[in-house]
């Protein structure tokens, strides 16, 4: 039996990164004698076990073959007889196929020390298509690993398989979940590249990929290109360290401009609405979770209205913020409106650095009338009309009362 540390701990070791869960694979064991060492099994398609002291992951080696279609069309063999080159054989790319002995010692038999060296994001084998989960895997890495480029054969392998259909057969949660991690990563921006270039991203998400190539007014959009703009945005959102219900509100927020007639461009009416209804489709297809969902339609839905509220009168300010159900969920509304700033201040033009977008000066006179609809004393407004016997004008006299607390602060303000 010998034990090697395997995978992404490796791989970041090598890039001076902070050390990653760390995986094990053991060669040359039966399950029946992990068992007798005191591993606890876990695994269900294939055998995996926990340390008895540690809890991290023991995998005895095993292969794999190709037996259905999608990414869970595989049948796996592990034996005593399976090599660590074998095992490391079936893995996506050659920076996770990486291993290290018990002596610390490196065992690279697919060269990804040296695509590490160059760079590099490579398949380790030919059968890197046979699963259509490691097209996202692969854009995910390049979103994390900023400096690295995809090897031009993988990338050919990648349109090879979305030709072949197999990227249709993943399930969404699957497809949620690596896109999820993807924007969290440092550039998400990145990972829509690597899957607009073979194609998956038309597949996956059509409402997105058709972004590309819809101009936009320069007076407002520098960049011109809504798609160039999306991914300006959710980069904004990413260097910002902000939340998934963010970034993924960051990506989502102007899906309705692909839907803009044509006759009409580069203006985009009402495309708010659009977007909305385009979000919930989108979010209902991925199953994204709900509070991440609805956080995305808030925004798409009032993105326009909330970067020009010091246009509006104090009634439609209040309307505005009550839509986005501000007085109950502030937190919510900061998030809506740190999705705003990254739409606003990240427009400029391809090429320039993101200080030359525009200051989002908007969440000043959002904050501003929260604060001023707060003070309002609903609960005492309510029980005066109670006991008047006029409980019917209670949500008149309450909005009443916010709109005035509204103009009001915004009279002492000019």
């Amino acid at each position: 039996m010998k034990i090697y540390l395997v995978g992404g701990s490796v791989r970041d070791r090598l890039l001076g990164l902070p050390a990653s869960d760390r995986d094990y694979v053991v060669v040359g064991a039966t399950p029946e004698q992990m068992l007798a060492s005191g591993y606890q099994p876990v695994g269900k398609d294939f055998p995996v076990f926990l340390h008895p002291q540690t809890k991290e992951e023991y995998a005895l080696a095993r292969t794999e073959r190709k037996s259905g279609r999608g990414y869970t069309g595989f049948a796996f063999h592990a034996a005593p007889d399976v090599t660590l080159e074998d095992d490391l054989h079936r893995r996506d790319l050659t920076i996770n196929a990486m291993a290290l002995d018990e002596n610390g010692q490196l065992v690279d038999p697919y060269g990804g020390a040296r695509d590490i060296a160059s760079k590099t994001l490579r398949h380790v084998s030919e059968a890197f298509p046979e699963d259509p989960l490691r097209v996202l895997r692969l854009a995910r890495f390049a979103a994390r690993f900023t400096e690295f480029s995809v090897a031009p054969e993988t990338m050919a392998l990648c349109r090879q398989l979305v030709d072949e259909g197999e990227i249709r057969e993943l399930v969404a949660e699957r497809v949620w979940q690596e896109l999820s991690r993807g924007l969290m990563e440092a550039q998400p921006s990145r990972m829509f590249g690597v899957l607009r270039d073979c194609g998956a991203l038309a597949v996956l998400a059509p409402e997105l990929d058709r972004l590309w190539g819809v101009p936009q007014k320069a007076i407002y959009h520098p960049e011109i290109d809504t798609g160039i703009h999306i991914m300006q945005v959710i980069d904004y959102a990413a260097n910002r360290r902000w939340p998934l219900a963010t970034r993924y509100a960051a990506l989502t927020h102007d899906l309705g401009k692909g839907l803009t007639p044509a006759d009409i461009l580069p203006a985009h009416h009402a495309h708010e609405a659009r977007s909305a209804k385009l979000v919930d489709a989108l979010s209902a297809r991925w199953r994204v979770q709900r509070e991440v969902a609805e956080l995305a339609r808030a925004v798409a839905a009032e993105h326009g209205n909330l970067g020009k509220l010091k246009d509006m009168r104090p009634a439609t300010v209040h309307d505005v913020l009550m839509r986005c159900d501000a007085i109950r969920r502030p937190e919510r509304f900061v998030h809506m409106l740190d999705a705003c700033e990254a739409d606003k201040s990240s427009r400029r033009a391809v090429g320039l650095p993101e200080s030359a977008g525009e200051p989002f000066t908007a969440r000043a006179d959002a904050m501003a009338a929260l604060a001023a609809m707060q003070s309002v004393d609903a609960g005492a407004i309510a029980a005066r009309l109670a006991d008047a016997g006029k409980p019917g004008r209670i949500a008149a006299e309450v909005r009443d009362a916010r709109i005035a607390a509204i103009r009001d602060r915004r009279d002492a303000a000019s």
